[in-house]
């Protein structure tokens, strides 16, 4: 057996203490690190002070900028007391306490577009570029899949068109889109719009889609803004990026979720008495506002705007939009669908009886030509065809050359082919037919 030197027994020893240490700080680092992660990855839980200062910051806010002073002041005075008498102490993370708040709040004022909202906490991302690449499809992606609000678009049995709208977009980003299904729904002899699940979005929005509906102008609504004491007026317009549809049957289906702009839209068309609408009570949230910092964890929707509707000089507010038709949600399409197929029926047999009507007005003008006066009520009979979406350009192109060719009467063959130059001046085979006549 080999006997251990001294040094080299002296050498173990002070080796062994060495790694000992090593390892302790090691396990020190470790543990610090998986407490830290922890840490991050939870709220961290909330003290009575800061829920205090979070409370007078709100209250601040609803005082400066919500539409009713006096209902703030409420508001305020009542977050105060329940604070005073411990109500909050119960909440120990911010989504808890958000929701609280956001209930506190709306005993008092009923506004239900004035929400505190808890922010995700903020997570540290790769700055790679294919990090930064994966963000960005991300974003695309939800947006394409978003559809600026456009869900679903179909055709329906008895040439009836069905449009379920989930969102009002804004119209610098969603104007080109808004018209591509609009223009479909022009062929439609009646129309369905579903806004039973719409959560609102752009008065812009609401006011240019609802222009398609109406041929004149008119006043849709008002938002009237507490900051500065203005009043902004939303009236249809008179131009739009397609055919409008001012004489189709229109029935808007709507529900309990159906929420602030999308309310407007059923508000503005039933208090025009444009549209049937069908369903249930819509949710009641008439107040435009938008969305302020409390702190850097929570945030605030205040109303700053209240809307009038130029015909009731009220709003759906905290009252929700009631339908002409109420029905349970189980029963809401079966009876949309025969109201629905029983008006595309209705105005095919109007458009025929309409058709009859005036092309024999136009006949008889036609059969009782003279030069001078007869061609101005030739040219009244056509425009009252186009206008009504029964006579085209075609149609009037072809009516001439028959009574050029086939008819040999030049005079009037004339007269038609110049009120095509009149309704459709921009046509290159409308161009060429005046440039013969001189």
């Amino acid at each position: 057996m080999v006997k251990k030197l001294p040094e080299f027994n002296n050498f173990v020893s002070k080796f062994s203490l060495f790694m000992k240490n090593i390892y302790s700080k090691y396990s020190l680092i470790i543990l610090f690190v998986m407490l830290t992660q922890t840490l991050i990855g939870q709220e961290m839980i909330l003290t009575n002070e800061y829920k205090k200062e979070v409370i007078e910051k709100l209250s601040i806010l609803i005082n400066d900028f919500y539409i009713y002073p006096d209902v703030a002041k409420k508001t305020s005075i009542h977050l105060n007391t329940q604070v005073e008498a411990g109500f909050f102490n119960q909440y120990k993370d911010n989504q808890s306490f958000a929701k609280a708040l956001t209930n506190e709040v709306q005993s008092v004022n009923k506004d239900k577009h004035m929400r505190i909202m808890a922010n995700k906490p903020f997570e540290v991302r790769g700055n790679s570029l294919e990090r930064k690449a994966e963000m960005r499809m991300d974003q695309i992606n939800n947006y394409r899949t978003y559809n600026h609000g456009f869900r679903e678009l179909k055709l329906l049995e008895g040439n009836v068109a069905y449009l379920d709208i989930r969102g009002f977009a804004e119209m610098d980003r969603a104007k080109e889109i808004a018209d591509a299904y609009m223009k479909l729904l022009s062929q439609a002899d009646a129309v369905i719009i579903d806004l039973s699940k719409n959560g609102g979005g752009s008065p812009h929005m609401v006011q240019y889609l609802c222009s398609y509906f109406f041929d004149q102008k008119l006043h849709l609504n008002s938002l009237y803004y507490r900051e500065g004491d203005r009043t902004e007026e939303y009236w249809t317009l008179e131009e739009v990026g397609g055919r409008k549809m001012a004489d189709v049957p229109l029935f808007i289906v709507i529900g309990e979720e159906t929420f602030s702009g999308a309310e407007e839209f059923s508000y503005n068309m039933q208090t025009q008495k444009r549209a049937i609408l069908i369903g249930q009570t819509s949710a009641g949230a008439a107040n435009p506002g938008g969305t302020r910092m409390i702190n850097k964890d929570l945030g605030v929707f205040i109303p700053t705007g209240r809307a009038i509707n130029p015909i009731t000089n009220t709003s759906w507010e905290n009252k929700g939009v009631v339908p002409e038709i109420k029905t349970t949600k189980e029963e809401t399409f079966e009876k949309v669908n025969a109201l629905v197929k029983k008006a595309a029926e209705d105005r095919r047999k109007n458009k025929l009886e309409n058709y009859i009507r005036l092309h024999k007005e136009l006949n008889t003008h036609l059969d009782q030509y003279e030069k001078g006066t007869s061609g101005t009520n030739i040219r009244s009979s056509i425009t009252k065809l186009v206008k009504a979406s029964l006579f085209g350009e075609w149609d009037i192109n072809n009516l001439g050359y028959q009574y050029l060719m086939d008819f040999n009467k030049p005079k009037i063959a004339l007269c038609l082919l110049e009120s095509n130059t009149i309704l459709f001046p921009n046509s290159p085979n409308m161009y060429l037919v005046a440039m013969e006549k001189l």
